[in-house]
Order: C-alpha cells, then structure tokens, then sequence
C-alpha cells in the first residue's frame, strides 16, 4: 500500500498524486492499493482536486489524530510504502524523488 497524507494547497502534493494515480493504474494487478489522506480542513477543494485529476483511488479526509498514529503528521507531502505484512516499510517526508520510491515499491510488491 502507498499511503499518501497530502493538502490541496501543498504544491508538491498537487505533482505527485496524479503520479500515483498512475502508479495505481500500472501496480493495481501486482496488488498495489493508493491511499490518499487529505489534511485540508474543508473537503470541498479535496472533492474539485479528485475530480479534476480523476483520482482513481480512496481519498479520505484526516485529521491531527490520525495523524498522530503515524508518528506525527507535521509537514507535507508525507508517504508510507506499507509491505504486505502491514508493516510500514518506509516513511518518505517532503517531495519524493519519484524513481527512487518506484524502486521501493516494485521491491515490496515482488515480495510474497
């Protein structure tokens, strides 16, 4: 799983999912569930952003506890590659640099 905290207003946030939304579309067969957790106080803009990106996958709403649950949520982008296991794999804070987290990913998703 790839597990996005992110914020309409965070500019790096606003370039990755759509390469996401990729990585689901090209990953979905291998087992690859996105998870985006939008941080945004109002969901109206999370709603108009899922729409005119065409997100193809879950967008829920978060808050500070959830936050929490993951070490602190404080800046954004933040990504979790969580293994098959449930166990979270990595923690990638700020912009990611895309080719090295697509390596990450396709190591955890030829793991059995």
């Amino acid at each position: 799983m790839l597990l996005n905290f992110w914020a309409t207003w965070c500019a790096p946030c606003r370039l990755e999912l759509p390469r996401f939304a990729a990585w689901q579309r090209k990953y979905k067969q291998q087992g690859l569930q996105v998870i985006a957790i939008s941080m945004n106080d109002d969901a109206e803009p999370v709603r108009a952003f899922v729409r005119s990106f065409a997100l193809d996958f879950p967008v829920v709403m978060g808050d500070a506890a959830i936050g929490e649950r993951y070490g602190g949520v404080l800046g954004l982008p933040i990504t979790f590659l969580v293994a098959r296991d449930g166990t979270i794999a990595a923690r990638l804070e700020g912009e990611s640099q895309s080719v090295d987290m697509e390596e990450k990913l396709e190591q955890l998703l030829a793991q059995p």
